[in-house]
């Protein structure tokens, strides 16, 4: 783990217990078990989605960025504004803004398959 990932413990105490696991190059940065921030090449990335996402479009921040196979892809993490890192009570708002991002985009645990007794069918006439 990098030493800005570390960090970030101290830029979210006001929002909570964040843990960090590596991922392709980076790390995703998590609360409660689920992932609401990235880090890449020591850059903060936060979940957006469409309620959220006009905060960070009104700071001209922008979406994380990767190529794939020549093509420029996008995802729902912006760019973090650079306040947080010295102010814990907005990096403790923009936390909680992304974690609901996440909680939002998080897909419902699928239910367990019920499996059907099959039963002969009744013979005609007994």
């Amino acid at each position: 783990m990098s030493q800005f990932t570390q960090y970030l413990q101290e830029v979210f105490e006001l929002f909570g217990p964040i843990s960090a696991r590596k991922m392709f190059g980076g790390s995703g940065i998590y609360h409660q078990g689920l992932m609401f921030g990235l880090v890449s090449d020591d850059i903060l990335y936060l979940k957006a989605d469409a309620e959220n996402v006009s905060y960070f479009q009104e700071q001209g921040l922008g979406p994380f960025e990767y190529n794939k196979q020549g093509k420029v892809m996008k995802i729902s993490y912006y760019q973090a504004p650079d306040e947080i890192m010295d102010d814990r009570e907005q990096a403790a708002i923009w936390a909680q803004r992304s974690f609901a991002a996440a909680l939002r985009g998080k897909k419902p645990a699928g239910k367990p398959r019920q499996h059907r007794l099959l039963r002969p069918s009744p013979t005609p006439g007994k």
